[in-house]
C-alpha cells in the first residue's frame, strides 16, 4: 500500500502556525497510524497544479493513489474509511460520527470562523458585527455545553469527529471564547492531550519554521 502524501503550504506567517487546517490531516494520521508524507507547496505563487487539486488555492489535500482530495472534512472521511481507529465498525455508530461530522463543519465552524477573524483584527466589540457575530457563536457554544457536559467524547469512543470539533473549539479558545464553557474548554484540553495532536502540532510548526 504506497503512502498517502498530504500536500500543505511550504511556509506560512507565524499567527496561523498550529492552526492550519493540514494539521486535522496529520492528526487523523498519527491517531490511525497510516504511513504518509508531507510535500510544501508555495505559500505566495499557487500555480495551475496546485488549483488542479484545491480548486480554492488553499490547503491541504491528499493523494492516494490515484485519488486526489481536497477539504479537510472529507480527508478525514477518507482517513477514518482506511483504519478502524477513527470510525465505528457498526451501523449506528458509524452514522452518529457523520452527523456529529457535519456538526462540526456546519453548525459550528460556521460561527466560530467569522468570529475567530473579528478577533484577530482586533474589531471594536461594541460593533453590530461583533454583536451579531458573537451572539451567533453564543449560541452555538451553548448548545455543545449541554452535549459535552455529560460524555468524554461526541459518539462513544474518540472518532474522526472528535478531531473535527476539537481543532474547531480550539480555535474559540485561542481568543478566551470558552472561558464561559467549561465543558467546552475542557474537551479540547482532552483532545489536545493526546499524543497524535501534540506530534500533529509540533510537526507542522516545524514543517513551517524550516522554510523560514
Amino acid at each position: 500500500m504506497a503512502n498517502l502524501i498530504l500536500s500543505t503550504f511550504d511556509w506560512v506567517p507565524e499567527p496561523p502556525r498550529g492552526y492550519v487546517r493540514d494539521l486535522r490531516v496529520r492528526w487523523a494520521l498519527e491517531e490511525a497510524g497510516l504511513p504518509y508524507e508531507v510535500r510544501g507547496v508555495p505559500f505566495k505563487e499557487r500555480g495551475p497544479d496546485h488549483f488542479a487539486h484545491q480548486p480554492f488555492g488553499q490547503v491541504p489535500w491528499i493523494t492516494d493513489g490515484d485519488i486526489s482530495l481536497f477539504e479537510s472534512g472529507a480527508i478525514l472521511m477518507h482517513i477514518a474509511s482506511r483504519s478502524d481507529v477513527l470510525m465505528p465498525n457498526n451501523e449506528r455508530g458509524r452514522a452518529e460520527v457523520l452527523e456529529w461530522v457535519f456538526a462540526a463543519l456546519n453548525s459550528v465552524e460556521m460561527a466560530s470562523v467569522p468570529w475567530s477573524i473579528l478577533a484577530f483584527s482586533d474589531e471594536n466589540r461594541e460593533s453590530t458585527a461583533w454583536q451579531k457575530l458573537d451572539g451567533f457563536l453564543q449560541l452555538r457554544l451553548g448548545h455543545m455545553e449541554k452535549v459535552l457536559a455529560d460524555r468524554e467524547w461526541l459518539a462513544g469512543e474518540f472518532s474522526v469527529a472528535d478531531i473535527l470539533m476539537a481543532d474547531v473549539l480550539r480555535l474559540v479558545d485561542r481568543f478566551d471564547g470558552l472561558e464561559e464553557y467549561p465543558a467546552c474548554q475542557d474537551y479540547v484540553l482532552r483532545a489536545t492531550a493526546r499524543p497524535s495532536f501534540l506530534k500533529a502540532r509540533a510537526d507542522q510548526i516545524a514543517h513551517f519554521a524550516a522554510a523560514d
